[in-house]
């Protein structure tokens, strides 16, 4: 009997994902900058860099074999673009604004709301929560399309594989997996998500312990991307939780979360950071992209990325959590 192999996580040499030292700066003859960490000294030219990537996210034309996938992205760590790897799905060209209210109508949906399009992100020395409103699709659609005003901005972007909890009348115009994948990790998507929103929905610089799958239906969507090299120049503090919660006059209040632990969080803004205040960034250099209609982005774990888009993008996002890992989180 031929037995399906296996290219899972545990094959992978990922040490340069684990650098673990403390990333203080200080300046060299002539000005430029070098990191100490520890008893040692790290250049300004940070050789992990190279271990990632070029000048830019590179794009693949036809579908990678599991096996070369598994080789060439998934064991080195590197995101790519790749084109033409779902175009049989008949949401590429079904899912318009038009049809998704006549499909789903105005079902009860899960909705992140916010005055600032910022959901999970540093706020007031806080790590604020969206408020995650339950509210007819169809509303949500009719402030999206810009029919009716409401203070905040919102986004459908549940986690917890919402497609198929919150929106399985479009499962059958999607695939609930992409094969390939499945079979370069050795197992299925944990969860599959659509997203769907405004312009002004930002996501702030994070990281994921898993790995991402992003196919944009409509629309653009626009990633900052560090590599996880990246991360002594990255600051990480600690946030007490907090949920915004809008008044009866429309406006948003900060809600602390009581009794709950502080979370771990970026508070820097990549597109205009504060490089007084964190001096290290400055040695942090991102790759921008951009995933358009009929593209897919592969984001492998501990990825740092901030993400925009365009107004009423479409997205589906497949997740897939490591079965076994030889990696150190940080």
């Amino acid at each position: 009997m031929q037995t399906r192999p296996v290219y899972g996580r545990s094959h992978r040499c990922r040490l340069f994902c684990c650098l673990l030292f403390d990333g203080r700066s200080r300046r060299r003859r002539g000005g430029e900058r070098e990191v100490v960490a520890g008893n040692e000294t790290v250049p300004r030219r940070f050789p992990g860099r190279e271990l990632c990537l070029t000048e830019s996210v590179p794009y693949l034309n036809n579908l990678p074999s599991p096996l070369a996938f598994c080789r060439d992205w998934i064991c080195p760590n590197k995101p790519c673009i790749i084109r033409n790897a779902f175009n049989h799905w008949p949401a590429l060209t079904k899912w318009t604004l038009t049809y998704l209210r006549e499909i789903v109508n105005s079902k009860v949906v899960s909705v992140a709301v916010t005055p600032n399009g910022y959901a999970d992100a540093v706020y007031q020395g806080c790590f604020v929560m969206p408020e995650e409103r339950r509210m007819p699709f169809s509303s949500f659609l009719d402030i999206v399309e810009k029919k009716v005003t409401s203070p905040g901005v919102f986004y459908v972007q549940k986690q917890c594989s919402n497609l198929t909890e919150e929106f399985p009348e479009l499962v059958g115009d999607v695939e609930p997996e992409i094969p390939w994948m499945s079979e370069a990790l050795g197992k299925k998507p944990d969860a599959v998500n659509f997203w769907l929103g405004e312009s002004a929905a930002i996501t702030s610089l994070h990281k994921d312990h898993y790995e991402n799958l992003y196919c944009v239906i409509s629309g653009e969507k626009h990633f900052l991307l560090h590599p996880p090299s990246d991360r002594p120049f990255i600051p990480y503090e600690l946030y007490p939780p907090a949920t915004y919660h809008i008044s009866e006059d429309g406006s948003f209040e900060v809600v602390d979360e009581k009794a709950a632990e502080k979370v771990p969080w970026i508070p820097l803004n990549p597109l205009n950071p504060d490089l007084e205040r964190y001096p290290e960034y400055a040695l942090a250099k991102p790759f921008k992209c951009t995933v358009k209609a009929g593209e897919m982005l592969y984001l492998p774990s501990l990825w740092f990325h901030h993400v925009q888009q365009s107004h009423g993008c479409i997205a589906e996002f497949f997740l897939h959590f490591p079965a076994r890992t030889n990696h150190l989180y940080i």
